[in-house]
């Protein structure tokens, strides 16, 4: 599919990151955003993230992926993990941009059931082409599932937007500061 300047995927930075770890695999940015525009014509692909300092190597590598960085001022919870809510920057964006007229069409990248009064607003605009969810079948939001909107598993596209040769850390490494 021609990318579409309209199309905007809308992606939950650290919902992605821990959801695609969590199938014990790591995602390749650069391939993922190749298949957003070939698979869904996305023009525009907003990624919600923490800014950390010390992660700006990440940014850059990101960014010249072809992503749009939005980000989140993290604080850091009493185990000194970073934590970056990005729900609610991710939902104004995508309202704004439904009501100024630029997304004609969107893509959500999520798993969590906030985003649901989201979900529900684009489908009743006709504008949701789908939600892709980086967690597994059993961990997608059920309130997600309820909506009735067309829900791709990203473990279904592992060998599409995998990083070839790449083991994702175990589940006891840290995440400090990754896309939180």
């Amino acid at each position: 599919m021609k990318p579409n300047k309209t199309t905007i995927a809308y992606i939950d930075g650290a919902n992605l990151h821990r959801g695609v770890l969590s199938l014990g695999w790591k995602i390749d940015y650069a391939r993922f955003r190749t298949w957003l525009s070939h698979r869904y014509g996305v023009g525009e692909a907003y990624l919600f993230i923490g800014l950390i300092p010390k992660h700006k190597d990440l940014y850059t590598y990101l960014s010249k992926s072809g992503f749009t960085l939005i980000y989140k001022e993290v604080v850091y919870d009493g185990d000194g993990r970073a934590k970056g809510n990005c729900d609610a920057d991710l939902i104004t964006q995508a309202m704004r941009d439904t009501y100024e007229g630029t997304a004609e069409q969107s893509i959500l990248v999520t798993s969590d059931g906030d985003y649901v009064p989201l979900v529900k607003f684009l489908m009743d605009k006709g504008k949701l082409v789908a939600v892709l969810s980086p967690a597994p079948v059993k961990k997608c939001s059920i309130l997600l599932k309820r909506t009735g909107v067309h829900i791709v598993y990203l473990e279904d596209k592992k060998a599409l937007i995998s990083a070839q040769n790449e083991k994702a850390p175990s589940r006891n490494a840290s995440l400090q500061g990754s896309f939180s």
